[in-house]
C-alpha cells in the first residue's frame, strides 16, 4: 500500500511572473485531472544519446512521484509546477489513438520504431481507465508499426497479448525499470510505483508472452541503490530478461530539490553522503552534454560500471538495443493494412 501523499515542493516556473507560497503548512494534495484534444502525438527527438527518434506520450505528468524524475520541469511549460503538481495535476491526451493512426497513414510514415514513454510513464494509473497506451498498441498492431516500451508501471501485463502479437513480427520491445531490489527503498523516493517484485512478475508475464524484455537500472544514485546491481538484475535474468542498461542519476533544474527534499525526509543520515557521492561521480557539476550526461566519471563510477557490465555478462544478458526499424533505409515490418500488398503477405508497404 502506497504511504499518504504529501506534498513536495513545487520550485518557483521559471516561466511564470509570479508564485504563490503557502502560508504555514500546504494543504492536502488532491489529483486533478485535464484532458486536452492535443495536435499531434509523436515527438520527434535529435539526441544522441537516445537510440529512438520518435516517442509517444499519452499523458503529462505522472502519478508514480518518482523525486528523480528528469521529466519534472516539462510541466512548467504547462503553468504547473515541477514538484506535486508534477505528480497530481496531470493532463490526457483524448484523442492519442486517434492522432497516431492518422500518422501512420500518411505516405510520408516510413515505420521507424516509436518509443512509449520517452517522458512521462505511459502505464501510470490513469492507464488503467483511459486505456489509451493499448489503443494505441492496437492502432501499432493493425500496422505492425515497430514499437518500444520504458516503462515502471505492471499495468503493462495486461496487454501483454498485443505486445505479444507485435513481437511475432519483430515489432516490440519492453523494458522494465527496476531502480531497487529493496521495497522499502524504492518506496522512498519513487512512492507510488507498484513494488520491484511486482515489476517482476509482469516482466515474466511478458517473457512468457513472446515479448523481449529487459531491464533499466535507472537512476543510478551512488550510496543509495548502486549496491542492489547484482541483486537486480539477477531477479531480472530469472523473470526474463535478456537485455540490461543503467543511467546514472541526473538533476537538472528543478529535480535537484525536490529530489533532495525526498531524500533527506527518506534517508537522513545518508542523504549527505548519497549528495557528496552523486557530484563526485558528475565532476561537481551536471554535465548536460551530449555523450556526458548519462554517464559518470572517477573511480567510484567506474567501479558501479564494471561492476554492472560483469554481473550482466556472467548472467548472458545482452546489451541494451531497440532495434531501429525503418531509420535510414533498415528493414521494417511495418505495412499499412489496407494495401494491396499486405493481402499477400507482402512486406513493409510504406512506399
Amino acid at each position: 500500500t502506497p504511504p499518504p501523499m504529501r506534498a513536495v515542493a513545487n520550485p518557483p516556473n521559471p516561466w511564470a511572473s509570479s508564485h504563490v507560497e503557502w502560508l504555514g503548512e500546504p494543504p492536502g494534495v488532491e489529483l486533478s485531472v485535464y484532458e486536452e484534444q492535443a495536435k499531434s502525438i509523436l515527438s520527434e527527438n535529435d539526441s544522441p544519446d537516445l537510440p529512438f527518434r520518435w516517442s509517444l506520450n499519452p499523458y503529462r505528468g505522472c502519478f508514480h512521484g518518482c523525486a528523480y524524475c528528469y521529466a519534472r520541469p516539462t510541466h512548467q511549460y504547462l503553468g504547473f509546477g515541477a514538484g506535486t503538481d508534477f505528480e497530481r495535476r496531470l493532463v490526457v491526451k483524448t484523442n492519442a489513438p486517434e492522432l497516431l493512426r492518422r500518422r501512420l497513414e500518411q505516405r510520408s510514415w516510413r515505420g521507424e520504431t516509436i518509443v512509449f514513454s520517452g517522458v512521462t510513464d505511459c502505464y501510470q494509473p490513469l492507464e488503467a481507465s483511459y486505456r489509451l497506451t493499448r489503443r494505441c498498441l492496437e492502432v501499432c498492431a493493425a500496422f505492425r508499426q515497430p514499437v518500444g516500451v520504458v516503462t515502471k508501471g505492471a499495468l503493462v501485463e495486461r496487454d501483454a497479448d498485443v505486445l505479444g502479437e507485435l513481437a511475432k513480427h519483430g515489432a516490440a520491445t519492453v523494458y522494465l525499470s527496476v531502480p531497487f531490489s529493496d521495497e522499502a527503498d524504492s518506496r522512498a523516493i519513487e512512492p507510488f510505483v507498484a513494488s520491484p517484485a511486482r515489476r517482476l512478475r509482469a516482466m515474466r508475464a511478458l517473457a512468457d508472452a513472446g515479448v523481449p524484455v529487459g531491464v533499466s537500472v535507472s537512476p543510478l544514485i551512488p550510496g543509495l541503490n548502486d549496491h542492489q546491481v547484482p541483486a537486480i538484475l539477477r531477479a531480472a535474468r530469472e523473470a526474463g530478461a535478456g537485455r540490461a542498461f543503467h543511467v546514472l542519476l541526473r538533476l537538472p533544474a528543478e529535480v535537484e530539490q525536490v529530489f533532495e527534499e525526498r531524500l533527506r525526509a527518506a534517508f537522513p543520515q545518508r542523504a549527505d553522503k548519497v549528495l557528496s557521492l552523486l557530484r563526485a561521480m558528475r565532476g561537481g557539476r551536471d554535465d548536460a552534454r551530449f555523450g556526458a550526461r548519462m554517464r559518470g566519471e572517477g573511480p567510484r563510477w567506474q567501479l558501479v560500471a564494471d561492476l554492472f557490465a560483469k554481473t550482466a555478462k556472467r548472467l548472458g544478458m545482452a546489451a541494451p538495443g531497440m532495434e531501429r526499424h525503418g531509420a535510414a533505409g533498415a528493414p521494417t515490418p511495418f505495412r499499412r493494412p489496407f494495401e494491396q500488398g499486405s493481402l499477400f503477405g507482402g512486406g513493409a508497404g510504406c512506399g
